[in-house]
């Protein structure tokens, strides 16, 4: 009699299967209990009349039913599997890169169709050609070497290179090459090719930026720094060498080091807020030399900030303009001084006058105004020359300035005249009168007293020349803006004209008799 059990082993060895390959226990018995009902469906229950042969004619039944379900499983199986397999195909076709497979002879046995799409050609055209071909010619020396060091190695390599497509354009690849053996086969090559054109595109651009402001920043005469957050040098432009020498050994240092301490916490500040705000400020400022020289700086700084946004750099142009700022002020000079005594000129001697009239308002102070005239300096121009003149009226300056306090004002008025300024005197007149006539005085005395004047002539010894000249001075109170600048200089002059009259070397007040 026949087994259940060798039934079972019949059936599957026909159908090719391993029940237990393909199912489990607990899906045996659900299987046996759905093939039973549907057997109990199809034959209503009969009385067997031999229970042996009814048994087995029953399991064979069953059977036949479980073989039904089996291939019906096994054709869901296939479609599932069917459509697994489009979709590995559609995934290895096209995917966002190239996958291809070379022969340890270099040549191409299998290609994904963006691999093709990458190379320019043809998918059924790329069987069996030689990758190298698709390779341009500068860099096929390195693809050879690179494809031999796969070959010899387990490791995953990467090289870059370019790659000559089958229209004649050019597109940058990297290549991530695997060596896979297999027993008893050749080895091959795994590739994962993925398309950076653009990206090497974007870095020749910036590497080329980079040149071109390079090439700027060290060629011009301005200078150039780049600095951290903190204010530390990372680059210098080569013209710093002509400020701090060795620009190699200034990387790594304070860039406020050199800075005069009296602008040092100033451009702090704007560093900081620059740092903080992205905002750039336009500063003048002093840089200290080794020697102990000044320079004068004009800067503009601008924020850098990394690919999230964050600040990274902070760059400085600089400009030396030490030149310039001893133009402007021989501009200056020349503008408001008086080119042969260095005393204010009339025009800022009209400021000058302006700014005392305005602190007499508020401190409620006297002011002085002295109109100073030389007497008999025609007849020294007319004797000696003008050249001897300037001399005289050069130690005239220097005696009347010593007469002085700092705060106040002496300016040539023009010719022998000269315009002495006290302010902030006293609250009461008449004791501003008595310290201004004691200045007065003062000044005349010491413009008395003799002139030693050396005299070189047509190349001869200099000679030592004698001078006695005295003064004519006027003298003028004002207080607040009672009074013009024009009536007080003119009130001055006319006082000082009076001294004239009376007989020269003399102080007279305007307003007041003797």
């Amino acid at each position: 009699m026949i087994s259940i059990a060798q039934i079972n082993s019949h059936l599957n060895r026909k159908n090719g299967y391993s029940m237990s390959d393909e199912f489990n226990e607990q899906e045996l018995h659900r299987m046996r209990n759905d093939a039973e009902e549907k057997l109990a469906r199809r034959t209503p229950a009969k009385a067997a009349p031999d229970r042996s042969a009814g048994e087995l004619l029953h399991e064979l039944q069953v059977h036949m039913i479980e073989l039904e379900m089996q291939n019906e499983a096994l054709r869901q199986s296939r479609m599932e599997l069917e459509k697994s397999r489009d979709r590995y195909v559609d995934f290895y076709d096209f995917a966002p890169v190239g996958y291809l497979s070379l022969s340890n002879q270099d040549m191409i046995d299998e290609i994904n169709l963006t691999g093709a799409a990458l190379l320019g050609v043809e998918r059924n055209q790329l069987f069996q050609r030689s990758f190298a071909s698709f390779v341009a010619t500068e860099d096929r020396d390195r693809w050879y070497r690179h494809f031999l060091k796969v070959l010899a190695s387990d490791d995953m390599l990467t090289c870059e290179l370019e790659l000559l497509r089958g229209d004649g354009s050019r597109r940058y690849v990297r290549l991530d090459c695997l060596r896979i053996s297999r027993a008893g086969k050749t080895p091959v090559v795994r590739i994962v090719l993925a398309d950076i054109t653009e990206r090497t595109l974007a870095e020749e651009t910036v590497r080329a930026q980079e040149e071109f402001f390079r090439m700027i920043a060290e060629n011009v005469e301005d200078f150039i720094a780049v600095l951290d957050l903190e204010g530390r040098r990372l680059y210098n432009s080569p013209s710093y060498a002509r400020l701090f020498g060795d620009i190699e050994a200034m990387k790594g240092t304070d860039s406020f080091a050199e800075i005069h301490p009296d602008d040092r916490e100033s451009i702090k500040r704007a560093f900081n807020e620059t740092v903080q705000s992205g905002i750039g400020h336009r500063l003048n400022f002093r840089f200290v030399l080794a020697d102990g020289s000044i320079r004068y700086m004009e800067s503009c700084g601008g924020l850098i900030k990394n690919n999230q946004g964050q600040p990274s750099h902070v760059v400085v142009v600089s400009r030396d303009i030490t030149e310039r700022i001893k133009y402007d002020e021989e501009i200056r000079n020349l503008a408001f001084y008086d080119t042969l005594t260095q005393l204010p000129n009339r025009r800022l001697l009209n400021d000058r006058l302006a700014q005392a009239m305005a602190s007499s308002k508020r401190s409620n102070r006297y002011g002085a105004l002295m109109f100073v005239d030389l007497d008999n300096f025609k007849s020294l121009n007319d004797a000696h020359g003008h050249n001897v003149g300037d001399l005289l009226l050069t130690q005239v300056a220097c005696r009347i300035t010593s007469c002085v306090r700092e705060m106040d004002t002496v300016a040539r008025f023009g010719g022998d005249e000269f315009v002495v300024m006290l302010s902030e005197l006293d609250v009461d007149k008449s004791e501003s009168i008595v310290q201004s006539g004691i200045v007065a005085e003062k000044i005349r005395a010491l413009l008395a007293e003799p002139y030693l004047l050396k005299i070189q002539k047509d190349g001869n010894a200099a000679t030592t020349l004698e001078h006695h000249c005295t003064s004519s001075i006027g003298v003028v109170l004002f207080i607040n803006h009672e009074a013009s600048q024009d009536d007080i200089i003119k009130w001055a002059d006319t006082a000082m004209y009076q001294a004239k009259e009376e007989g020269r070397n003399l102080v007279r007040f305007f307003g007041l008799k003797g």
